[in-house]
């Protein structure tokens, strides 16, 4: 099965390339398609995933998987939440989004840093599926006081998974894969790949 990615992200587009590894299912990133990004103007992770995923399949005539994802942090009231990629201004800068994020918890204490990443990924048949396949994952722990590790991309520098002593972009992949909010959402959306049969 082929799915046209609705997303330009080439971190995204690695982890879901990894995560469906085996799976049956290629995906084409829109951007080897021609078709530019669509402008999120949902007020949920949900709606920008519908947003993406419809732009998309209407771009192409091909069936479409989105994802919209972001980190949501407790002691600034979800944010950056929706607006995690443009958090400090301009979209995909993750050095200046990590940087205002750890300007707005400076002197936050370790105990109050608590935060999850979620990812909503959706499936489309067709540009107008009244019934697309949507999946949700959350991945909770807390924000660092520094950036730790190589690895990942975005916040990933800044996140303590809970229950673990490696931050996110010290994991080695597969186990960053496993454990994360997007690797959590594709794991039920593949157990529902039947339906789009």
């Amino acid at each position: 099965m082929r799915l046209v990615l609705a997303s330009g992200n080439a971190g995204k587009v690695i982890e879901l390339e990894q995560l469906l590894a085996g799976s049956g299912v290629q995906l084409v990133p829109q951007t080897a398609l021609g078709v530019s990004d669509a402008e999120e103007t949902g007020l949920t992770f949900v709606e920008n995933a519908l947003i993406k995923a419809r732009h998309a399949a209407r771009a192409t005539g091909m069936p479409a998987l989105a994802d919209d994802s972001g980190i949501c942090v407790d002691a600034l009231g979800g944010a950056p939440g929706l607006y995690a990629a443009r958090y400090a201004g301009k979209h995909g800068d993750s050095a200046a989004n990590n940087a205002k994020l750890l300007h707005e918890l400076a002197g936050v204490p370790t105990d109050q840093r608590s935060a999850y990443f979620i990812a909503v990924l959706v499936v489309l048949r067709h540009a107008d599926d009244p019934a697309p396949l949507i999946a949700e994952g959350r991945w909770h722990g807390r924000i660092l006081e520094a950036p730790r590790g190589e690895g990942g991309f975005g916040y990933d520098p800044l996140f303590l998974p809970a229950g673990h002593e490696l931050g996110a972009a010290e994991l080695d992949p597969a186990v960053k894969n496993r454990l994360s909010h997007r690797g959590q959402a594709l794991e039920v959306l593949k157990a529902r790949f039947a339906e789009l049969s």
